[in-house]
């Protein structure tokens, strides 16, 4: 599939200055941010918008594309493969390009060019209800920073970085075998200077080379009310740092929430089981039903039978993604006294005489169920 024209991407003309394409990023990138919008392809435009925006806010690189358009002028086989006589020239490359060589003009990866920096991972647990109205909190993560000694050159104050002898600033090393097929030249990562294409004689004492250093840094995150157990929020710009000048990598927070001793989830619903009375479910009463959204009246109707579900709306979870709020579902569960008083007994006594201890036909047919299992009818 072709990529689009940055332009087009961005909404500007080949003319456009750099606020004027830095203002279209900035909306086009607010519209397509994950964290915001949420439609299936919202990642892929992003990310089409930021590669966009990224060359064409650099001059040499939008120069370069000016002229080339998304052909890399260093990809290539050298210039035009020949495929005529003179041996194995044109094949060479060819075979290269499939069997990751480096002969002639194939693409090399420059040691100097800006990288993203790496995404960090970080989990959180959170209380059910924190999980549900959301927070914002501060959190402490290990990042590895730009060393304040010798400002991420790796060098000792003072002295200089000099260039690899060996790999001659490329990061990589050539080498060459000859083959039936013809001479096939492999690129390998220099291990003198580990592809950064530098070396440096002396050492920064804080970082010991390596240009950065571990520290601890505290984030601050906003949790959306409605995160679930699993779900992961992304922190865009606070990953590792980037390499040459690239951009930092994001911070993706992990959530697991921990279980409610009264209220059960299930997506944006919230389910929890009501003790009633036998007198409460045959007369009907008034009962109060604790909510996450505080006390809540429930009216039990006259002959509710245990398992009865009730349905409260409005009365869930908050959908993360701002889709209304989910319900409460109350099953009801007639609880049988332990322990009876002798007037209580009386009472239940009399009661049964009067009703002459026959169940009616609901409760009937569902005995005579019962009888046949154990006939094994």
């Amino acid at each position: 599939m072709s990529k689009r024209d940055y332009y087009e991407v961005l909404g500007v003309g080949k003319d456009a200055s750099k606020d004027e394409m830095k203002k279209a990023y900035r909306k086009l990138s607010k519209k397509y941010h994950p964290d915001i919008n949420k439609e299936a392809d919202a990642d892929q435009k992003f990310k089409e918008i930021s590669e966009a925006y990224e060359v064409l806010s650099d001059d040499q690189k939008r120069a370069q594309y000016d002229r080339f358009g998304h052909t890399d002028p260093n990809q290539g086989f050298g210039g035009g493969a020949d495929f005529g006589g003179g041996g194995f020239g044109g094949f060479e490359d060819i075979f290269n390009t499939f069997f990751g060589g480096g002969g002639g003009g194939g693409r090399r990866r420059d040691p100097n060019a800006p990288r993203q920096g790496a995404d960090l991972q970080y989990t959180m647990s959170l209380k059910f209800e924190e999980a549900v109205f959301g927070k914002e909190t501060e959190i402490e993560i290990p990042k590895e920073e730009e060393c304040d000694t010798c400002h991420g050159t790796g060098a000792k104050p003072g002295t200089k970085v000099d260039t690899c002898s060996h790999c001659k600033g490329a990061g990589q090393l050539n080498v060459e075998q000859n083959t039936p097929f013809g001479r096939i030249v492999n690129r390998r990562v220099c291990h003198y200077c580990n592809g950064t294409g530098k070396q440096i004689k002396e050492k920064c004492s804080t970082c010991g080379g390596a240009g950065k250093v571990q520290k601890r840094r505290k984030i601050n995150v906003k949790i959306p009310a409605g995160i679930d157990d699993g779900q992961q929020l992304r922190v865009t710009g606070q990953g590792e740092p980037g390499v040459n000048g690239g951009p930092p990598g994001d911070l993706y927070v992990v959530f697991h929430v921990r279980s409610h001793e009264f209220f059960e989830r299930n997506g944006d619903d919230i389910y929890c089981e009501m003790p009633v009375t036998f007198a409460q479910a045959a007369l009907g009463d008034e009962i109060e039903v604790p909510t996450l959204h505080g006390k809540v009246k429930l009216k039990v109707p006259a002959g509710t039978q245990t398992g009865t579900r009730f349905r409260m709306k409005g009365k869930g979870v908050p959908n993360v993604r701002g889709y209304g709020t989910g319900d409460q579902h109350i099953q009801v569960k007639v609880v049988t006294p332990a322990k009876l008083t002798d007037k209580q007994k009386q009472l239940l006594r009399e009661f049964a005489d009067i009703s002459g201890q026959i169940p009616d036909e609901q409760h009937e047919s569902f005995f005579d169920k019962v009888k046949k299992a154990f006939k094994g009818e």
